[in-house]
């Protein structure tokens, strides 16, 4: 096939089908998106989640963010990496304050962000001083209940166990 007509199948193919993998998130994104959903192996194919349990995690949690009218976020704790990944994916979505669990934080800033945000996560798998992080987590009443505590590490755990508090 040429390289013109190689193009414009292409484009065709791309117009009609969804390509998804076998996630139930990423097909309902395909349901969505007004395309047949086309199941692909592998799942790095998958338009939705591009195979990466991460991308998913951050669709999921947006979603569930979308349903309980979460719009601020506060993550204590992280590598500066994983922090500004969060950064890049999360920002325009809802409004984020990333907290450096190494660095001097103060109880003042701390009672700001709780009372700011509308979620908590406080991330206690990564670089987390237990004086920064006992700041978030030794409040009232209000503001312990939307304050979380995550106890494994990966962005996938961090916003699953984040999915699971909004589901209740």
């Amino acid at each position: 096939m040429s390289e013109q007509k190689l193009e414009r199948a292409e484009a065709e193919l791309a117009e009609r089908f969804f390509r998804v993998c076998s996630a139930a998130a990423c097909a309902q994104v395909a349901g969505a998106s007004g395309r047949e959903p086309l199941l692909v192996e592998p799942r790095t194919y998958c338009e939705s989640c591009g195979g990466s349990n991460n991308r998913r995690a951050v669709t999921d949690f947006l979603e569930a963010c979308q349903r309980k009218g979460v719009r601020r976020v506060v993550i204590v704790g992280g590598s500066p990496a994983v922090r500004e990944e969060l950064e890049d994916q999360l920002a325009g979505h809802v409004e984020l304050r990333m907290v450096d669990g190494t660095e001097r934080h103060t109880g003042e800033k701390a009672r700001h962000n709780l009372e700011w945000a509308d979620l908590v996560l406080v991330w206690g798998a990564t670089e987390l001083h237990h004086k920064v992080s006992a700041h978030y987590t030794g409040g009232p009443p209000a503001t312990s209940r939307k304050v979380i505590h995550v106890t494994r590490r990966g962005v996938a755990a961090l916003l699953a166990e984040a999915i699971t508090h909004l589901k209740r």
